[in-house]
């Protein structure tokens, strides 16, 4: 279960700060490759020539995926939020189809983070302290109107803005519960699956074609799904991420 297993790399005791451990470790680790992985695929499709090749195209298509994606919603605005949008999204999507890579049949074991609720709660408190900053910048005290929708009675507002404000504060937690949730039952079920082809294949032949073989090749349909879902992911939080800036924005 190397998947789920947190492991220093360079030793337990070795990185300690105010009785703390801060060991380098295999989810850091990954972290790092998909930051070096997303950083030359960036600059190798900046070459910006006349006639762009295929690697160029790719960089420019999903740069533009995610610039429609924020003007559609929070229109002319959105245009800044596109480097930060652009590298959550490739970021996430990354880590997700980094860690279904099957390394393992090498002796290596492929990390996904964003199936640790640590790692996606962080990149969902990033965004929202960018919403938050954005809204108090541009709005002031108005912002707190994002939690009185317009045309609320009067009498009803001391009810519907505690509603509102606590509906707001769980959006982090959601944001970062989904990611969460959706990559590990992915990765637990190819687990499972995979200890099924291997104690199938142990116990006989009988047991390997009742049990193994389809086992094995419900895997390659999971394994097909998680990629699709690895995107979908990557999209959904880049998705959330600029309708709630469109709130800081455009107060409505």
């Amino acid at each position: 279960m190397h998947q789920f297993h947190i492991e220093p790399l360079l030793g337990s005791n070795a990185w300690e700060l105010a009785g703390f451990n801060i060991a380098f470790t295999n989810s850091a680790m990954w972290m790092v490759i998909t930051t070096i992985v997303l950083t030359v695929f960036v600059v190798g499709g900046m070459k910006r020539e006349l006639v762009p090749g295929r690697w160029q195209m790719m960089v420019e298509t999903f740069t533009g995926f995610i610039d429609d994606m924020l003007e559609a919603n929070v229109g002319k605005a959105g245009r800044k939020y596109v480097p930060y949008i652009f590298s959550l999204f490739m970021f996430i999507l990354f880590a997700n189809l980094l860690g279904l890579l099957p390394l393992g049949i090498v002796g290596l074991h492929p990390f996904t983070f964003t199936s640790h609720f640590t790692v996606t709660g962080v990149l969902a408190i990033i965004s929202f302290s960018i919403v938050l900053i954005v809204g108090f910048w541009k709005h002031g005290i108005k912002f707190f109107s994002l939690f009185v929708p317009h045309g609320t009675p009067l009498p009803m507002i001391p009810i519907i803005f505690p509603i509102e404000l606590i509906s707001f504060l769980v959006r982090p937690f959601s944001l970062a519960l989904r990611l969460f949730v959706a990559m590990m039952a992915g990765h637990v079920l190819l687990k499972v699956l995979s200890s099924f082809v291997i104690d199938g294949t142990n116990a006989g032949p009988e047991f390997a074609a009742l049990v193994a073989v389809p086992s094995f090749i419900l895997m390659i349909g999971i394994s097909a799904l998680e990629i699709l879902v690895a995107g979908i992911q990557a999209y959904v939080f880049a998705l959330l991420t600029s309708l709630y800036i469109n709130d800081a924005e455009h107060l409505h």
